[in-house]
Order: structure tokens, then C-alpha cells, then sequence
């Protein structure tokens, strides 16, 4: 059996069009629900760790996926969102008219992150090479990652993630391959 990896994407600021990249905020009440919904679908599965990016809002939903399925977590700055540099906290309204180029002051590139990304992935994988592990990250960090191993077929600038949404992963003959992603059937009681 090949290991498989959830990654649960998170983005908070989603309602207002906002970006949060680094900008550390706690999860709302529909993030509490939709940590829980997570919770729940990962209840009995056999996965051996949670890994998650420091940020608040992804702790927040590691630890309750945690409590709900005895998982250790821990923690890695790789998966970390993206840094949107002078953008950060801004809606969309606001950016237009500030950066109507997408050109963002200070936001951390497009390469770095994907860099940075794979090397938190290599890392798991030769750290724990047959577990299956859930990583709590960000909306960014998941699409680079489909990006990289699609060759930008789908994932950044081509592929909107929900909030809580599930991208699967699995390492078989020692190459990276997409099982799914934005799996949101487990969502749907937080939605109505």
C-alpha cells in the first residue's frame, strides 16, 4: 500500500475577498464547522500524522482534526501560505485600485513558494515514507503544489480551491501523482 496525503485548504478571509497570506487570524464559526466536517471525514481512516502550516488558522483545524482522530500534529513552516507582501488584508475592491497590475509590493514569488513547497513534501516523504498523513495548509500552497505536479495543468492561476476543501495525494514508484482535488462532499451540511 502506497501512502496517501490530505491536504485540507484553508482561506478565513474568503467571505470579504480577502487575502491573508502571512496575516495570522483565528478561524471564524463557519471554520470551526468546516474543521469539524474534516474531522468527521477522517474519523476511522488509518492516517499516522498531521502536519500543518504554524499559521492560527490551521492549527486551529489540525488540533481538531486531531482530538476527533488521536493524531500527533506537527508543525512546518514549508507549508506556510504565501506571502501576499503589502496586498495582505486588502479586498479586492482594494487591490485593484492599489495594484491593478497583480503586482504586488513585496509579495513572496510564485518559484520561492513552489520551492519551498516541494522541499516540505520531500521532507515528509523521507521522514515518514509509508504513513499516510493529513497537512493542513493554504489555499496558495495546494494550488502550487498541483501546479508543480501537473506541469501547470491545473493549480495556480487555473484551479480555485473551496475553503476545507481535500486535494489528494499519493507517492507510487517513487513519483508524486494527483488522486483528486477539492473534494467538498464532506462539507455540505456546513453550507446550507
Amino acid at each position: 500500500m502506497y501512502p496517501s496525503w490530505r491536504f485540507v485548504s484553508l482561506d478565513t478571509g474568503k467571505r470579504l475577498g480577502k487575502l491573508q497570506g502571512h496575516t495570522d487570524v483565528a478561524l471564524n464559526d463557519i471554520g470551526i464547522l468546516q474543521a469539524n466536517a474534516c474531522a468527521n471525514f477522517f474519523n476511522g481512516a488509518a492516517y499516522g500524522l498531521i502536519v500543518t502550516s504554524p499559521l492560527e488558522r490551521a492549527k486551529q483545524t489540525a488540533s481538531i482534526i486531531a482530538a476527533k482522530n488521536k493524531l500527533p500534529i506537527v508543525e512546518m513552516a514549508h507549508f506556510l501560505e504565501r506571502s501576499y507582501g503589502d496586498a495582505e488584508g486588502l479586498t479586492v475592491e482594494e487591490r485593484t485600485i492599489q495594484f491593478p497590475n497583480r503586482q504586488y509590493r513585496n509579495q513572496e514569488a510564485r518559484e520561492a513558494l513552489i520551492e519551498r513547497v516541494m522541499q516540505g513534501i520531500h521532507q515528509i516523504q523521507q521522514q515518514h515514507p509509508v504513513k499516510k498523513v493529513i497537512v493542513v495548509t493554504h489555499g496558495a500552497v495546494i494550488n502550487s503544489i498541483l501546479a508543480a505536479l501537473s506541469n501547470n495543468r491545473i493549480g495556480s492561476g487555473k484551479t480555485k480551491l473551496a475553503n476545507a476543501s481535500l486535494t489528494i495525494i499519493r507517492f507510487v514508484k517513487r513519483a508524486w501523482h494527483i488522486e483528486s482535488f477539492n473534494h467538498i462532499a464532506h462539507l455540505q451540511p456546513t453550507y446550507n
